[in-house]
C-alpha cells in the first residue's frame, strides 16, 4: 500500500492528463462502433480502472483503441443485422461477445500465453493496422461530410420493395413459429400482411440501407451518392477539427490537440446556433449493469461470433503488450505479461457488464501519463475516475458535440494508426520469391494480403490467412536452409578424420555416406535421391548419422523408402554414431530391427570399421 501511494502528485498528474486526452477518443470510439457515445466512455471508465487495479504494467493506461474498435464495429454490425437492425434487440448478444473476450484474455493470462504473443510476425502486424487506418478513414468519410444514408429518401426509396418482402417473409417465420400451416390458413396470413404500415416498410427500408453503405466496400459504393449530397456545415466542422489537431501540435504538445480540437469547435458550432447535428444523448448518472446477458443469453445468438470474441481477445492481447513494451523503454521497468492480460480480460469483462466497447492498451495515452509523471498503477485508475468525473458532470454538455467534429478525430486517428515504417520498408526488401517472372518480398506479399483481406473482406480471417501463408513461408525459408546445411546432395563427399585407415581396396564393395543435419520434410527430396547415388558395385552403406540430431514423420518415412529399395538390391545398411530421437521414432515403426538390426547400429566408426575388416570380402 506505501508503494501504491508513494508517487501521489505525479500519478495525480498522469492520471488527470490521460483521461482529459481520453474523452474525445473514447467519445469518438462510442459513435464509430454503432453503439454511441456513451459506450466508448464506459469502456474507457472501465478498462482504465480495472486493467491498472490488476494488470502487470504500472504505467498502463488502457481503453477504446482504433484496432479494437474496428473489430467491435463488425461485430456490432453483423449481430444487429441478425437482429433486424434493431440495436436494442442486438445489444445483450453484442455485450456477451465481448464480455466472453474477455473471459478469454484472463484464460490466457492464468494459461502463461502471454509471452507467447510475441511471436505474431511484423508483416502480420503492419497489414492488420494499416488496414485499420484505411478502414476508419474510409468509413468516417460519409459522417464528415454529413451524409447518412438512412436519411437519403431518394436512396432509402430503393429498398422499399426489398423491405416489404423481408418483413412477409418474417411474418411466415412468425406462423411458422406458431405452428400455422401457411398453405391451409392462408388467410391469416393475408389478414397480417394488411397490418403491415408505410412505417414498418420505411423503418425496414432505412435499415436495410444503412446495411448496404455499412463497412468499407458499402461506403465506396454510396460516396459518389454522398459527395453529391455534401452538407457544407459538417464538412467544415470536420476540417476545422482536424486543422486544429494537426495545427496546434506544431504549437505546443503540452495540451492534447485533439482536446482542443473538440472544445474549440463544439463552442463554435453551439455558440452561434449553426444548426449542426449533434451526437447521440449521453444519459446523466451511473448507468445499471446489463443483466440482460444472463437473462437474455442464447448460445445460438453468439455461437457464430465465438471465434470473433476470440480473435478481439488476442487483438487486444497483442495492442496491450505492445504498449506495455513502449512503457518498459521508458520507464526501464519490466511488465509481467501474463498479469497485464488478467487485467485487461477484467476490464473488459466489466466493461462489457455495463455496456462498454472492448478496449486494450493505448500507447499514445500511456506516454502521456509517463511524461505527466505517472509511475505507479494508481495513474491509470485516476484517468478512469476522471472520465466518470467528466461524464457525470458534464454529460449534458457533452451530448451537444457535433458527430462531424468526432469524426474528423477519427480520421485524424485514422491517419495516425497505419504503419508507414512498414511502408516505408517496401522497396528496400529482398525480393525472395517468384511467380513466373515476378519477383517479389514475402514479407511484403503477406503485408499486402492481410492489408486488402482486411480492409474489403473480414479483420478476423485476414489476420489467420496471413499467419497461415507466414508461418508456411517461414517453414520454406527454413526448410531450404537447413536443407542446404544438411548437405545430401553430392556423390564425391570429404573425407572425415576417422575414415583415413579406411581400406582403399573395399572402397567399390562399400559406399560412404554422411548426413550433417536435420532429415525433415524440407531435405527428403534430396535424401531419397541418394540410392541413385550408389554405385552399382556396393554392397554395404554406412549411413554417419551423428550430426542427424532431429528427424521428423516425413523424413522417417523417406529413411524406410529407402531401405526398402536397397534391401531389394541386397544391399546391407550399417548406421554409425544414431542418436537418441531418430532413434526412437525408427524403433516406433520397426525400421529398427526389421531393416537394420541392433548388430549393424554403431557407437563410433571406428567399431563399424572393425565390423567392416572381418565381414566384407574384396571381390573387385
Amino acid at each position: 500500500m506505501k508503494n501504491f501511494f508513494s508517487n501521489l502528485k505525479g500519478d495525480a498528474f498522469g492520471g488527470i492528463t490521460a483521461g482529459i486526452v481520453a474523452l474525445p477518443l473514447a467519445l469518438a470510439f462510442g459513435v464509430s462502433s454503432g453503439l454511441g457515445p456513451e459506450a466508448g466512455l464506459y469502456g474507457a471508465i472501465f478498462i482504465s480502472f480495472f486493467a491498472a487495479l490488476f494488470g502487470g504494467t504500472a504505467t498502463q493506461i488502457s481503453g477504446p483503441t482504433a484496432p479494437m474498435t474496428a473489430v467491435s464495429m463488425v461485430v456490432i454490425a453483423g449481430i444487429v443485422a441478425a437482429n433486424d437492425g434493431s440495436v436494442d434487440k442486438a445489444l445483450p448478444a453484442i455485450l456477451t461477445v465481448f464480455m466472453l473476450a474477455g473471459l478469454i484474455q484472463v484464460g490466457l493470462g492464468f494459461l502463461g500465453l502471454g509471452k507467447y504473443i510475441r511471436y505474431i510476425p511484423y508483416p502480420v502486424v503492419s497489414g492488420f493496422m494499416t488496414a485499420i487506418g484505411v478502414i476508419i478513414l474510409l468509413t468516417q468519410i460519409l459522417p464528415s461530410i454529413g451524409y447518412y444514408p438512412k436519411e437519403d429518401t431518394e436512396f432509402v426509396e430503393q429498398f422499399k420493395p426489398q423491405a416489404e418482402e423481408v418483413i412477409l417473409e418474417n411474418i411466415l417465420k412468425e406462423e411458422v413459429g406458431e405452428g400455422i400451416l401457411v398453405l391451409d390458413d392462408f388467410q391469416e396470413t393475408k389478414k397480417r400482411a394488411e397490418l403491415i404500415t408505410p412505417e414498418q416498410v420505411l423503418n425496414e427500408a432505412q435499415t436495410l440501407a444503412a446495411q448496404e453503405a455499412s463497412g468499407t466496400i458499402g461506403a465506396i459504393k454510396v460516396l459518389p451518392r454522398a459527395l453529391q449530397n455534401i452538407d457544407w456545415l459538417e464538412l467544415i466542422l470536420a476540417l476545422g477539427t482536424i486543422l486544429i489537431i494537426y495545427g496546434f501540435k506544431r504549437i505546443t504538445t503540452a495540451i492534447p490537440s485533439t482536446l482542443v480540437a473538440l472544445v474549440v469547435m463544439s463552442g463554435i458550432a453551439y455558440g452561434f446556433n449553426l444548426g449542426y447535428r449533434p451526437i447521440s444523448e449521453i444519459p446523466g448518472g451511473i448507468r445499471m449493469p446489463k443483466y440482460e446477458i444472463f437473462t437474455s443469453f442464447s448460445f445460438g445468438s453468439i455461437s457464430p461470433y465465438i471465434f470473433t470474441a476470440l480473435t478481439l481477445s488476442l487483438l487486444g492481447a497483442i495492442d496491450s503488450l505492445l504498449t506495455s513494451v513502449v512503457a518498459d523503454n521508458m520507464t526501464k521497468t519490466k511488465h509481467k505479461p501474463n498479469k497485464e492480460l488478467i487485467g485487461q480480460g477484467i476490464g473488459n469483462t466489466i466493461a462489457a457488464l455495463f455496456g462498454g466497447i472492448p478496449g486494450a492498451g493505448a500507447t499514445i495515452r500511456t506516454v502521456v501519463n509517463i511524461n505527466a509523471g505517472g509511475k505507479t498503477k494508481l495513474s491509470g485508475m485516476i484517468a478512469g475516475i476522471m472520465l466518470l468525473i467528466i461524464m457525470l458532470a458534464l454529460g449534458p454538455v457533452a451530448s451537444k458535440i457535433p458527430a462531424a467534429v468526432l469524426a474528423g478525430i477519427l480520421i485524424t486517428v485514422g491517419i495516425g494508426v497505419m504503419d508507414y515504417k512498414g511502408l516505408k520498408a517496401i522497396p528496400s526488401l529482398p525480393r525472395d520469391i517468384k511467380f513466373g517472372p515476378l519477383k517479389l518480398s514475402s514479407e511484403v506479399l503477406i503485408m499486402l494480403i492481410v492489408l486488402l483481406l482486411s480492409t474489403f473482406w473480414d479483420l478476423i480471417y485476414a489476420v489467420g490467412i496471413g499467419l497461415i501463408i507466414a508461418s508456411l513461408m517461414f517453414m520454406k525459408k527454413i526448410g531450404d536452409l537447413t536443407a542446404e546445411r544438411s548437405d545430401v546432395k553430392s556423390l564425391k563427399e570429404e573425407t572425415w578424420d576417422d575414415e583415413s585407415e579406411f581400406p582403399k581396396q573395399l572402397k567399390e564393395e562399400v559406399f560412404i555416406k554422411h548426413l550433417k543435419g536435420p532429415l525433415f520434410f524440407g531435405s527428403t527430396s534430396d535424401f531419397q535421391a541418394l540410392t541413385l547415388q550408389i554405385p552399382d558395385t556396393a554392397k554395404i552403406v554406412i549411413l554417419r548419422l551423428g550430426r542427424m540430431q532431429y528427424m521428423d514423420q516425413t523424413g522417417l518415412y523417406a529413411m524406410e523408402d529407402m531401405l526398402q529399395d536397397l534391401k531389394k538390391k541386397d544391399i546391407d545398411v550399417l548406421f554409425v554414431g544414431l542418436l537418441k530421437q531418430p532413434r526412437y521414432l525408427m524403433e516406433r515403426i520397426g525400421i529398427i530391427p526389421d531393416f537394420i538390426p541392433n548388430e549393424h547400429i554403431f557407437k563410433d566408426f571406428k567399431t563399424c570399421l572393425k565390423w567392416i575388416k572381418n565381414n566384407v570380402e574384396n571381390t573387385y
